[in-house]
């Protein structure tokens, strides 16, 4: 297999299961065409597979994890003795579950590793294991038969004690094999010695060769092993001295790996080392990625700092287990100086005045501080330990964890209660605006990042301005700049905004703006969109407070004109919003941290170097990148179980969208007509009239193909696509389901080609024309946990009856204008048997009928009872001529992009 690592992936999906997706045409080994079999069919099965083959997975970083991880777990099962009729394989602690999980390459489903998740997988694997056992196959037939590459491995022990009462030989050793549990539960053992006896007899010569196999293993790549078998001193116990003791410590990977078990002194795992320890900032407390922090260097064991005398006295003793001061230490002098003289090496590099932020946090994460020497890194890290000091541990400690950090007070000014993992939200961001650093607020979906962005905001300025007040600079898709506008005139309609866009700002107004920014100074913050951010250089000739992101995937390719156009913008701090997990995929983090704290992660070559050196690392490949990136990065989900405890169960979030150059177009041309035809017809005709252009404003709005019937339904051709095809890409990438509904069934093709494109997968349609026989059964699939990702329905047809809580997301693409018919839609989401917090996406085209329909509707102002049937339904027909013309008219600044 070649370094392929896109042909196959396996997937972890929200709910803790495990898939396997092919990229390209499957690989031709049939073991690989077995695991894809294997995995369609059950993926425990299939991961039990992914182990058992031992598949070759170099290139395959998530297929390697996995393997790893199912290896784990068949060792454990090839320990347990084949006699006992049944058994469980608990899982690994909670500290090697929390290692494993952070040390995991990017992968789709990232988002949702957890230690806990790890546990379950094994678990999982574990019942399967047991539930085919129950048919009546033992555990040897089933390795024999599951795993035929896997040897027979579990029943020979090999063990060692301390023996305090002899202080020349201060260990004893002892080989046993066992022979089953006993009442309290415990493995009895019995000396190997025994099994001489036990076995005796030419009949039981198979079972006795059977059980020393793993010994004779051993012996082949160890020579002390080899020694005491020849001698047959394997079979008693031994008093052993510290060096022999320490002989086999040092061997036993290759035991375990022959298939013996070894049982240790508990002290071992932990063991003392004396170790090269670094302390970063003790006692500065400045940050931001130009500080310099403190750097201090000395030689400690265990939390004890060793003296001169201490450490001379170590370098001039014994290689091995020494006994220092009532406990065994690890003694290899040789590399205790190799990393002494590393260490040194990097203080001298850093000079009197401390080392760099950002090479300390390198260096705090576990990676080399230039990113370049990651192997000279791992070679001195079991001799050397990097921390943090007084200082800089209370400040990483908030950042990590926001909970620890003072809550902050809006004065007032915000007009909404913040939740109470919001509040905490806020608090982070302002800690590290604070300190000059770059955030990234990562929150799911319809978790309120705007909101938390907004009381920032406020905050900001209710700060006592410096001698020269600099505004914040918010930099957004075209379509979210209606979006924002509202939600800062719901929540804080004291903040002074200025919109650098056409579509809020007359050209007359920007050409001032452009010519004299120094205008800016009254304003808290200045919105503009990436594209125009590129096409006004002078906005990267101002300093701003602060400069946020929004929709930060937008920068993802850092090759773009608006990406690179973005990094020169000048600002104090930086903040990214993004609902997409840039943790799963290496090259959009770089690019996110490129704008967020330059030089963290280096330049781009450098950033690859420094990847390929953590792939190669034996283990715990990418804790270092999960360690450097983590302060920085604050991801909620609504998973979460103290978020999901705080959420309203039903969300509804207007979803602002403008119109293209041809639909401003058509639209002005039927709003013209009708302005034309009202003055010479009346009556039923009058009314007929009306509803036929209300009809074809809502289908321009939605795409002017709608209107032409050209055919031609690309998304960039609707507002409506654009901000779809968005929405429905973090649908896609926490890999949630959603409900489409449209009232016109004959734009539902193009929406399933749209949305199909965006999910790389089709979905599921209903309307009209769907027979009633294929309702359940479209039904069935949709609610099955694999079945498509995506359920467009007409209202009509599927407004009601329907039960479809596998959809977190219902998206009301058009409005239906009765807010009962579209609750009744919202429904078959929300509804009994829910599990999920359900959002609800409606889109309405700003300076259009929509919006102002919608205001009306929301406002229940005296014109809204006069448009509204006694049935809830939106009559326009009895509106006199001038408020009719009113209400469709096109704001054309508002409604284009």
């Amino acid at each position: 297999m070649k370094n392929d690592q896109d042909t196959l992936q396996i997937r972890l999906t929200r709910r803790g299961f495990l898939r396997l997706e092919p990229q390209e045409a499957s690989p031709p080994s049939r073991a690989w065409e077995a695991l894809q079999r294997s995995f369609e069919a059950d993926w425990r099965s299939g991961l039990f597979l992914l182990a058992a083959e031992k598949l070759s997975c170099d290139g395959r970083l998530t297929l390697r994890f996995w393997q790893d991880w199912a290896a784990r777990y068949l060792t454990a099962l090839c320990h347990v003795p084949a006699e006992m009729a049944t058994f469980a394989v608990d899982p690994p602690s909670d500290d090697v579950c929390e290692a494993q999980a952070l040390a995991a390459p990017p992968m789709r489903g990232g988002e949702y590793l957890t230690a806990a998740v790890l546990r379950g997988v094994w678990l999982e694997l574990d019942g399967w294991v047991r539930n085919e056992l129950e048919g009546g196959e033992g555990l040897e037939a089933f390795l024999t038969t599951r795993a035929p590459q896997w040897r027979q491995v579990g029943r020979v022990c090999f063990h060692l004690a301390e023996n305090r009462q002899d202080e020349r030989r201060p260990f004893a050793f002892m080989a046993t094999f066992s022979t089953g549990f006993g009442a309290a539960g415990q493995l009895k053992h019995l000396a190997l010695g025994k099994a001489l006896e036990q076995y005796a007899g030419a009949g039981n010569r198979p079972v006795l060769i059977k059980l020393l196999a793993p010994v004779q293993r051993a012996g082949e790549t160890c020579v002390w092993v080899r020694e005491l078998t020849a001698s047959r001193r394997i079979y008693q116990p031994m008093a052993w001295s510290a060096e022999q003791a320490y002989t086999m410590l040092r061997s036993v990977p290759l035991l375990e790996d022959a298939g013996l078990s070894v049982r240790l002194p508990n002290w071992w795992k932990k063991r003392a080392r004396p170790r090269v320890s670094v302390k970063i900032g003790e006692t500065r407390t400045t940050l931001g990625t130009r500080a310099l922090l403190d750097f201090d260097l000395q030689v400690a064991l265990g939390d004890r700092t060793l003296s001169p005398e201490e450490l001379n006295a170590i370098l001039d003793g014994a290689d091995g287990l020494v006994f220092i001061k009532g406990q065994w230490v690890e003694v290899d002098r040789a590399r205790l100086r190799e990393a002494m003289a590393h260490w040194e090496k990097v203080r001298r590099s850093a000079g009197k005045d401390g080392i760099s932020f950002i090479e300390g946090m390198r260096l705090l994460a576990g990676a080399s501080a230039d990113l370049k020497h990651e192997e000279e890194a791992e070679r001195h890290r079991p001799w050397s330990e990097v921390v943090a000091g007084d200082a800089l541990r209370g400040i990483l400690a908030g950042l990590r964890d926001p909970g620890r950090l003072a809550p902050v007070d809006t004065g007032g000014a915000l007009r909404a209660d913040l939740r109470p993992y919001q509040r905490e939200g806020l608090s982070w961001l302002r800690f590290l605006s604070g300190l000059g650093l770059g955030a990234c607020l990562a929150d799911d979906m319809g978790l309120g990042k705007t909101i938390q962005v907004l009381a920032l905001l406020i905050c900001a300025v209710q700060e006592p301005a410096g001698a020269q007040r600099h505004p914040a600079l918010l930099v957004v898709p075209s379509s979210l700049l209606g979006n924002w506008r509202q939600e800062a005139a719901r929540f804080t309609p004291d903040l002074r905004l200025v919109f650098v866009h056409p579509a809020e700002t007359d050209r007359r107004t920007l050409d001032r703006i452009a010519r004299e920014p120094a205008r800016l100074a009254e304003a808290d913050l200045v919105v503009t969109t990436y594209a125009m951010v590129h096409r006004q250089p002078w906005l990267a000739d101002q300093h701003w407070r602060l400069v946020i992101l929004d929709e930060a995937q937008m920068v993802k390719n850092p090759a773009t004109l608006q990406s690179r156009a973005v990094r020169r913008l000048s600002a104090d701090a930086r903040i990214a919003l993004t609902g997409t997990p840039i943790e799963n995929r290496l090259a959009d983090l770089w690019s996110l941290f490129d704008f967020l704290n330059p030089g963290l992660l280096g330049s781009a070559g450098v950033f690859r170097t420094f990847v390929k050196g953590l792939e190669a690392r034996p283990e715990n490949p990418f804790e270092p990148l999960r360690r450097l990136v983590g302060p920085y990065i604050l991801r909620r989900l609504k998973t979460d179980r103290r978020v999901i405890a705080d959420l309203p169960e039903k969300t509804e979030m207007p979803c602002y969208c403008t119109l293209t150059r041809q639909q401003v177009a058509l639209y002005e041309k039927t709003v013209q007509d009708l302005r034309g035809a009202l003055s010479i017809v009346e009556g039923i005709a009058r009314r007929g009239l009306v509803l036929q252009t209300l009809l074809r404003l809502k289908q321009i709005c939605n795409h002017p193909s709608q209107v032409t019937a050209d055919g031609d339904y690309r998304a960039e051709r609707s507002g409506k696509f654009v901000r779809l095809s968005e929405i429905a890409g973090e649908i896609a990438e926490r890999q949630e389901k959603a409900l489409i509904f449209t009232q016109f069934r004959e734009i539902i093709p193009a929406l399933a080609d749209v949305l199909a494109a965006v999910f790389g997968r089709p979905g599921l349609v209903l309307h009209g024309g769907t027979p009633v026989k294929h309702r359940k059964s479209l039904v069935a699939q949709f609610q099955d946990e694999d079945g498509p990702p995506f359920f467009i329905l007409s209202l009509k047809a599927g407004g009601t009856g329907l039960n479809l809580t596998a959809a977190s997301h219902v998206v009301h693409f058009d409005r239906w204008w009765n807010p009962a018919v579209e609750n009744q839609a919202t429904d078959r989401a929300f509804r009994i048997g829910q599990s999920c917090n359900v959002l609800v996406h409606k889109f309405i085209t700003r300076g259009t009928v929509e919006e102002r329909i919608d205001v009306l509707i929301a406002e229940k102002r005296q014109l809204a009872e006069e448009v509204l049937s006694p049935e809830g339904e939106v009559n326009l027909t009895e509106l006199s001529d001038d408020a009719l013309i009113e209400l469709v008219r096109l704001d054309i600044s508002r409604a284009a992009a």
